[in-house]
């Protein structure tokens, strides 16, 4: 079968997911075809059934913004034609969903019938979707798909709240690689970090307001008040500066590292004791999950689809969006006591291996196979 993925290119969870994806397709024999405006960041090895098609981008003076839904379309048809599609997966509603509808368009009176299957993340839905601007290309992107997911059952609740939504949304959840998230033994990473054996608390993500990562350095400064303990912010984003602005002025600068983006994050996330992550929303929280498979427990709020992957109690707490001294406290009760920070650390990974690629990757398989099939019988 070839595939052809279409996806941001970026550390967010949507492009992540996407790669990992692609990537797991093509050790099982799929001839996979990215198609995005630069490679993704965790397309970062060579296989012979991988193929990346980058969407050119030229500036025409006629025009103040790129139309890059109408080019998207362009190059999707070409890769279609060329290669010999057998289905595309497009990854985030916003533009990929229209553009492939209007590729599948141009294709159909060319004699080529192309199945479309979109995966909803998150923001598409929960954020820039809502905004009237987009709801009417949006609800008819998902309509007109021939078959839709969603990594969590709590988007698709969203998804079928905020549109006018008549095609059966199936629950995929994010998946992890365990061959690479799993904990490492870096013990002289980790002494260099917290030479004084400090906690190691971390967080990951695009630096964006929706992550209130603000909360997250409020969340250590009360940590730290308690426990010797060292912050890691991994990622970058349009929030940074506030952020650095922020660790000056709450008293705990030198003991929080920014380290900005990191490929091999599975290294860094093997030496932590515990993940925060505060989100406004998450539909589902891929960055968590990927600490919980590195045996770190997590601190969260409880946002979206994140309580479907931290367990309250059992993989860390959740606290309501923006209770940084609930937060402050349940981490303490993991830190404070080595035999409880253990069991917690045990649970995570418990909780995670539900989430083996292994198990949620003949999900995706069956999805294009009932496609192929109607097909056939079309």
């Amino acid at each position: 079968m070839n595939i052809g993925i279409v996806c941001y290119p970026t550390f967010g969870g949507s492009g992540v997911v996407a790669t990992e994806l692609g990537k797991a397709l093509a050790a099982k024999g799929y001839e996979i075809h990215f198609i995005s405006y630069s490679q993704p960041a965790r397309l970062d090895f060579f296989n012979p059934n991988v193929f990346f098609h980058e969407v050119s981008i030229y500036e025409y003076p006629l025009f103040d913004y790129i139309p890059y839904e109408t080019i998207l379309a362009s190059k999707i048809v070409d890769i279609v034609k060329q290669y010999k599609l057998n289905l595309l997966h497009v990854h985030y509603a916003i533009p990929h969903a229209s553009a492939a509808l209007m590729a599948q368009n141009i294709l159909k009176e060319q004699g080529f019938h192309i199945p479309i299957v979109t995966t909803l993340h998150g923001t598409d839905i929960t954020l820039v979707g809502k905004d009237p601007t987009y709801e009417p290309v949006v609800s008819y992107s998902i309509n007109h798909s021939d078959a839709v997911t969603a990594v969590s059952e709590s988007l698709k609740r969203d998804t079928y709240a905020n549109f006018h939504i008549d095609k059966p949304i199936h629950v995929i959840p994010n998946f992890i690689d365990f061959s690479r998230f799993a904990k490492q033994k870096k013990e002289h990473f980790k002494k260099a970090i917290a030479p004084q054996n400090e906690k190691i608390l971390v967080h990951t993500s695009n630096f964006r307001k929706v992550k209130r990562i603000e909360d997250v350095v409020k969340v250590f400064a009360l940590v730290a008040q308690k426990i010797p303990s060292k912050l890691l912010l991994i990622g970058d984003g349009p929030e940074r500066t506030n952020i650095e602005l922020l660790c000056r002025e709450s008293g705990v600068c030198e003991r929080i590292t920014f380290l900005g983006k990191q490929e091999q994050i599975e290294e860094i996330l093997s030496v932590c004791d515990l993940f925060l992550l505060t989100s406004e929303t998450e539909s589902f929280g891929l960055a968590a999950l990927e600490a919980m498979a590195c045996e770190v427990p997590v601190i969260s709020s409880n946002s979206g689809g994140i309580p479907e992957v931290n367990i309250h109690g059992v993989t860390g707490f959740l606290s309501n969006v923006g209770d940084v001294d609930d937060m402050a406290a349940n981490a303490l009760k993991i830190l404070g006591d080595e035999k409880v920070l253990k069991t917690f650390k045990s649970n995570a990974l418990k909780q995670a291996k539900a989430f083996h690629i292994d198990l949620i990757l003949p999900m995706y398989e069956q999805v294009y196979e009932d496609l192929l099939k109607q097909k056939e019988r079309a």
